[in-house]
């Protein structure tokens, strides 16, 4: 009997240049269906990509029917990735959420595998090389899903044929463990032949050769990574032993090769976005901008089907209770201030330790000579969005006086906070005491910033009308794979193996575009270009991963603590000054090393025994 799918697809992802594919197929599709011609295919790839591992900005997994998958599917109440590891915090962030939610895709990958199998049946229906560019474009989505994995689990089954019971008995379906090593070789192979099948372009959304090579350069640098700094930084136990998880060190210079190699396979392909001359300007429209030539796969959302929608605006912006900067929803994610300062530090005291007084909020952002990406990142105090100001205090003190540092240990301060936005302070009606976009006490609501800061970056700016800004309202795309990933990928490989002047090259390249001053063959260390990656990409979903294949996790959150840049208004100077202080959450972060792997799911090793050893210590 022919296999029969169903596809419940509400809107295809697929994007020309000029408007959306906008086809609806039946609820039930026969192999005849599917196979007969290019709609047919668009439909059974529409939900492949839907369920893509893309780790985007939704509010709640694809919108509100709980489908596909993104960082909240994983992490229901971390609104970012930044709430795993400090990036950012929120009012759910600083759990020990490293054990993982059981992500296993292999029903996905099932799909693809089927595809894979089944068109080259229908070659006959397809013109030209159109078959062979459709299986290798699903030799990329099958080594999506398996990075997906590996990153997670390291050794995992390795699936290159649809299984069928009763074809295959009962034990032959219950597949044992590959090696780590195995899985990230065959992402790679997988993704070298999606290089050499696929077509140069692809509609938005979709991808194409390049689209392979950039995943490539992602993949093998974290390959890389795990083998040279997993050999030193690891938990035993027999999984270890056996090789399940863990790469052996003198494989990591092949790996880092082979990201270094996939990634200049891109040059002259996408280039930086530089289409405006103010660089502040041009890295915020960067993240807006559809035609962007630095974009190279995006996850597109559509104006008009709710489930296609997202409310990054409407959760990332102060709304204060009254329709201040959104229609809708609740500020939910602050950048902490150790974010920030990878930037450079903030200068806000004087040298007899004294806080540095300011005329308004917007001096302190405005004297300090910052680097355009930082202001194009996050939204300081007395900045404005909408046509409203980021009016940010923690409180008001009638009087100051004594140093930053005594200031902030003190267990009674004399600061009158506020537990809304309409309480003024004594005497002056004109002055909220925490302002409009300010911070509640640290026991009242958690719907404006706890660090002092906002997040900038996606932020739909040109969307004026408040109204249009609420849940389920914004469509900017996001960007799964950028060019200045790749470049950061490539500059991280060559580093690792001393390929310094190209590393140069690739982060000069990033900074100039940042407006950052230029480095040199000195600066060429590990340690700078993480530090650019974590600046380039900033709550872009990244950093958690990163800090985990660099195995350095366990050192940053042990018993971590953030820290805020709070703005307080002396009244009788009428100055404000800004303290380094706990962030107002006080979340105290923690990470077990065994969290550098995720276990098992265990209603998979039930199912399948060979899956065992589980991970060491779980």
């Amino acid at each position: 009997m022919k296999k029969i799918f169903s596809i419940a697809i509400i809107g295809l992802v697929f994007l020309t240049s000029c408007q959306k594919l906008d086809i609806k197929p039946p609820n039930v599709l026969s192999d005849d269906q599917i196979f007969a011609n290019s709609a047919g295919i668009d439909a059974y790839l529409a939900q492949v990509y839907r369920k893509l591992p893309i780790e985007d900005f939704t509010y709640r997994p694809a919108g509100r029917d709980g489908n596909g998958f993104n960082i909240h599917h994983e992490w229901e109440h971390f609104y970012h990735a930044g709430g795993a590891c400090g990036e950012m915090v929120g009012p759910y962030g600083g759990m020990d959420i490293g054990g993982g939610f059981g992500y296993w895709p292999y029903a996905d990958i099932r799909d693809v595998n089927y595809f894979m199998e089944t068109l080259p049946k229908y070659a006959r229906n397809f013109a030209g090389n159109t078959v062979n560019e459709l299986i290798g474009e699903a030799h990329f989505l099958r080594a999506f899903y398996y990075f997906a994995l590996a990153k997670r689990y390291g050794g995992i089954p390795i699936i290159r044929n649809v299984q069928n019971y009763p074809q295959l008995s009962i034990e032959e379906l219950r597949v044992p463990r590959n090696k780590e090593e195995d899985v990230w070789n065959f992402i790679g192979d997988d993704l070298d032949s999606a290089y050499n099948g696929m077509p140069e372009t692809s509609v938005s959304g979709r991808a194409n050769k390049y689209v392979a090579a950039a995943l490539k350069s992602r993949a093998m640098v974290y390959a890389g990574s795990i083998a040279k700094y997993g050999s030193v930084n690891f938990v035993d136990g027999d999984a270890r032993a056996q090789g399940f998880v863990g790469i052996a060190a003198d494989k990591a210079a092949g790996f880092y090769q082979k990201a270094v190699d996939a990634a200049k396979l891109l040059d002259g392909h996408y280039t930086l976005y530089r289409k405006n001359a103010n660089k502040l300007t041009n890295y915020t429209d960067l993240f807006l901008d559809v035609t962007s030539p630095e974009n190279i796969l995006t996850r597109d959302f559509y104006a008009g089907e709710p489930e296609r929608m997202h409310s990054w605006d409407a959760t990332m912006s102060p709304n204060s209770g009254m329709n201040y900067m959104t229609g809708d929803g609740l500020s939910r994610c602050y950048p902490t201030l150790e974010t920030v300062e990878r930037f450079g530090v903030l200068d806000v005291t004087n040298p007899d330790g004294t806080p540095r007084r300011y005329n308004s909020l917007a001096d302190l952002w405005q004297g300090q000579n910052l680097e355009p990406r930082m202001l194009a990142t996050v939204y300081f105090p007395g900045e404005s969005l909408r046509g409203k100001l980021f009016d940010i205090r923690r409180g008001i003190y009638p009087t100051f006086s004594g140093t930053a540092a005594a200031e902030v240990v003190k267990t009674t301060r004399t600061f009158l906070p506020s537990g809304d936005h309409t309480t003024t302070y004594p005497g002056d009606a004109s002055l909220v005491i925490i302002g409009n976009a300010g911070m509640y006490p640290s026991s009242g609501s958690d719907d404006n910033t706890r660090t002092g800061f906002y997040v900038r970056k996606y932020i739909n700016y040109k969307e004026t009308d408040i109204k249009k800004i609420g849940l389920f309202s914004s469509t900017t795309h996001w960007i799964e794979l950028r060019y200045a990933e790749v470049l950061l990928n490539r500059a991280e490989a060559d580093i690792e193996t001393n390929q310094l002047d190209d590393a140069l090259l690739c982060l000069n390249d990033i900074r100039d575009r940042a407006g950052a001053p230029a480095l040199t063959l000195a600066d060429m260390t590990p340690d700078v270009v993480r530090n650019e990656r974590c600046k380039e990409l900033a709550f872009e979903n990244h950093y958690w991963w990163d800090i985990k294949r660099w195995r350095i996790a366990d050192a940053l959150l042990n018993n971590a603590r953030f820290k805020a840049l709070m703005p307080y208004f002396i009244y009788d100077e009428k100055k404000y000054i800004f303290l380094k202080e706990p962030e107002s959450f006080q979340r105290n972060y923690n990470f077990d090393k065994k969290f550098y792997y995720e276990p098992i799911p265990g209603g998979e090793l039930s199912k399948n025994p060979n899956l065992y050893p589980n991970n060491p210590n779980y």
